[in-house]
């Protein structure tokens, strides 16, 4: 009787590793067209997080470049909110390839080799995860989103069961500072019931954490740069400022005093200085597409770019779809942020820095890094919100305010608080920092990983 259970048992086992293992087997991509050869896998394909409405998300995962089973599980999401964090992230920012006319090229500042890395495009009308139930598409906010991806998370690991017990990260940029706290916040809060995420910490790039702050730093840091007038600073600190104009603007109710403040910035400011890099030349790539959300005034005009998007060229090949095990469905067209999404847009008003603080005292690391270069996110306001929130947290500083080095070369400059809260900038990089800077960004990331304080020397 004994045996008969052990072979039952046996028998059950057998069956669920291959039914794993069969799973995976459908999304391993043999080989994506015009890319280069590597010796590390890469997966793509669907995740349902709703059977009843058809809501199913995409993802792309490339494994590690060397020793995949040692290294950590990251997941990174994009902004918007409804941006594609394939498109975007993947890539154009710290995916192994970027495409070159029809080819693939490779990054040398990938993140996989620091870690197996998985790009998620959420929520479902984003890139190519869909609803076939369109109304879903009516009415999204921050819950839902963190939901799915919660969700998704889960059917992940039971599909990957090699990383369950792996460490896992969470990172992103922009609007994924609302993406990333409420997921991970979801995560904790289910690990008191079942383990099941081995969360080990989280890093926000140019993050949205409260509306006011975030938005309002954007004054100073346009006249510290010789963008906008004394009298012009004057009346965008005090008769409108950029959170007012925000939230009048998406509420329909856009008042004179703030039309008129915004029509003198933008003069100012001029059109062709680019706001995601104020010292980047005009001639930019819809990589930046996804902080136009941020940007209200802009969200009509074209972005004038002076080179072919070879993101969206490539992404919309037929055979790369097939290679991706993608489809389009409900939309002509792949493109970088959503045509169909109606996201809850004063979800931005919503602050997540309590949430961060919530991860932090429920042990999970937090770093927090700008690109110095970006208006729309500027490092002033999340420089005072992480120092806010390290006093309310009562941590004291362990890593004093200094450089950090990548190479020969300043990378930026840091400060720790704790052991548990990190603040660092990226000398050089804009919104999309590793886009931008894609060395530095590394470097940071790596040193997030191992837990250790950024270099000090060279």
């Amino acid at each position: 009787m004994a045996a008969a259970l052990f072979f039952f048992f046996f028998f059950l086992l057998s069956f669920f590793v291959q039914l794993c293992s069969s799973s995976m087997v459908e999304d391993k991509i043999s080989s994506l067209p015009g890319q280069p050869q590597v010796s590390f896998q890469q997966f793509s394909g669907y995740i349902t997080v709703d059977e009843l409405r058809h809501r199913s998300l995409f993802y792309y995962f490339a494994e590690a470049e060397m020793d995949p089973s040692a290294k950590p599980l990251v997941l990174w999401l994009n902004g918007g909110p409804g941006c594609s964090s394939v498109g975007v992230g993947a890539f154009s920012e710290n995916g192994p390839f970027r495409p070159s006319g029809q080819m693939l090229v490779r990054n040398e500042y990938s993140w996989n080799k620091e870690a197996n890395m998985l790009y998620l495009e959420t929520p479902a009308g984003v890139g190519f995860s869909y609803s076939s139930d369109s109304s879903f598409y009516e009415s999204v906010d921050d819950k839902m989103t963190a939901r799915d991806n919660l969700v998704f998370l889960r059917r992940w690991l039971a599909k990957f069961p090699q990383y369950k017990t792996r460490d896992l990260y969470i990172t992103g940029e922009s609007y994924a500072g609302h993406y990333v706290p409420q997921l991970a916040q979801l995560m904790v809060q289910f690990n008191t019931k079942e383990k099941i995420f081995n969360l080990k910490g989280v890093a926000l790039g140019n993050p949205v954490l409260e509306f006011s702050t975030d938005f309002n730093s954007r004054a100073e840091f346009f006249w510290s740069h010789g963008l906008i007038s004394d009298s012009t600073y004057n009346l965008f600190t005090s008769a409108c400022n950029y959170s007012r104009y925000v939230g009048e603007y998406y509420r329909g109710s856009l008042s004179p005093v703030c039309a008129r403040v915004m029509s003198q910035v933008t003069r100012e400011t001029s059109r062709f200085v680019d706001k995601y890099d104020v010292t980047l030349d005009v001639c930019i790539s819809s990589v930046l597409s996804q902080s136009l959300i941020l940007s209200p005034l802009q969200v009509t005009e074209r972005i004038d770019v002076c080179v072919e998007d070879e993101t969206v060229n490539y992404l919309n090949r037929k055979d790369v779809q097939e290679a991706l095990h993608a489809q389009l469905t409900g939309v002509r067209k792949w493109t970088v942020c959503s045509s169909v999404l109606e996201y809850e847009l004063l979800n931005l008003e919503i602050p997540t820095i309590s949430v961060v603080g919530s991860l932090i005292r429920s042990g999970v690391p937090v770093l927090i890094y700008s690109g110095d270069q970006d208006s729309v996110i500027p490092l002033t306001g999340s420089r005072i919100l992480v120092q806010r929130l390290a006093n309310e947290l009562g941590l004291k500083t362990t890593v004093p305010y200094r450089v950090w080095f990548e190479g020969k070369q300043v990378g930026g400059w840091t400060q720790v608080y704790g052991d548990v809260l990190s603040f660092a900038t990226i000398r050089g990089a804009s919104h999309e920092a590793p886009f931008s800077q894609p060395g530095r960004s590394l470097q940071l990331f790596r040193t997030f990983l191992s837990g250790k304080p950024l270099p000090e020397t060279f």
